[in-house]
């Protein structure tokens, strides 16, 4: 299927190399390896990535949507999304601005935002599949232990495996301080995660073989409200402190939310029964530490709305160009025709 959208790649270049000089900066600030032919290539690529691989795909992704299995608890993406993510990942692109320690490029962040923003411009329901992937690395190495960075943070950089941010609960929107799932240590180390939380994007997908959930929970003896609220990592397949994958955990989806305009991205209720996991950071500090996950989300949220703006303008004025209307003011353009085109 033929796609009408081109990435505003000379407009970015005006706004990387002119306006922020990009690459003087990154000199300074020891990115000395991301030079303007590197970065060039990076658009490039990007570019091309995004008008033939993800464009063709998302009006299949709204039409078709993500298929809720409800006897399996699994989930089902579009056609053409599973195998678009692959070549997402064999290009490279799940590590670019990942640290070289943990299989990424080690690029600046700032060179991975035209990315972000041609992405959601081509295919927004498939962005969401890896956005939140970047946020849990972030978390994970500021926060997370040397075994859990090297367990967990790896397989996600390389795009192996993917992440999530689970907060929100049916009770509690943004009042995370009446949150209910239970966090029951366990005496090998471990926490037995009990609860269910929505609006978890990508939350279940068939791109990889496990998803690693970063979720909010409370200890039997935390203080009330937010100051008792501790982060966990709970894989849908468990994960030894070796970084084997082990057994399915107690992690399923209970179904899919029904969000307007992205039937693509899988939008779950996430059931945790007795699910094993891990505490990342200090008890009861489970709020700043997803933060550090939040603000990364928070920025690539503010990528999704200047990627679809300029999506939104691009079809905009093909239809302008293409839509007859009356006659223009100095006479008929187009004399044969019922009337001019708009512009």
């Amino acid at each position: 299927m033929a796609s009408s959208y081109r990435a505003p790649v000379e407009d970015m270049r005006f706004a990387l190399y002119d306006v922020l000089g990009a690459e003087a900066l990154f000199g300074k600030l020891g990115f000395g390896e991301a030079t303007r032919d590197v970065l060039d290539a990076i658009l490039d690529e990007a570019a091309r990535f995004t008008e033939t691989v993800l464009a063709p795909l998302n009006e299949v992704g709204d039409r078709v949507g993500c298929k809720y299995d409800k006897a399996t608890g699994d989930v089902t993406t579009p056609p053409g999304f599973r195998e678009a993510y692959q070549t997402f990942v064999d290009g490279g692109w799940s590590g670019l601005v990942s640290p070289p320690e943990f299989g990424g490029q080690g690029l600046p962040h700032l060179a991975g935002l035209p990315l972000k923003e041609m992405i959601d411009a081509a295919n927004l329901a498939w962005g969401n599949f890896p956005l939140l992937s970047h946020g849990a690395t972030e978390a994970l190495l500021h926060h997370g232990e040397d075994w859990q960075r090297e367990a967990f943070l790896k397989p996600i950089v390389e795009g192996r495996w993917t992440g999530t941010m689970c907060l929100t609960e049916a009770h509690c929107g943004t009042d995370l301080g009446l949150l209910k799932t239970r966090a029951e240590p366990q005496a090998d180390g471990t926490y037995s995660i009990t609860g269910t939380k929505i609006f978890i994007t990508a939350g279940e997908h068939d791109f990889t073989d496990n998803i690693v959930h970063l979720v909010l929970a409370r200890l039997p003896d935390a203080p009330a409200g937010v100051k008792g609220i501790s982060l966990f990592i709970v894989p849908k397949m468990r994960v030894g402190r070796d970084g084997a994958m082990g057994e399915r955990n107690a992690v399923r989806c209970g179904a899919l939310e029904h969000k307007m305009g992205i039937h693509g991205s899988a939008t779950c209720v996430i059931n945790f029964d007795g699910a094993q996991g891990y505490l990342i950071g200090a008890a009861n500090k489970g709020l700043s530490a997803m933060f550090t996950m939040m603000n990364t989300a928070r920025l690539a949220v503010g990528l999704q709305g200047l990627g679809l703006s300029d999506r939104a303008y691009q079809n905009a004025l093909r239809y302008a160009r293409d839509r007859l209307q009356m006659r223009s003011l100095s006479g008929a353009k187009f004399p044969d025709k019922p009337a001019d085109p708009i512009i």
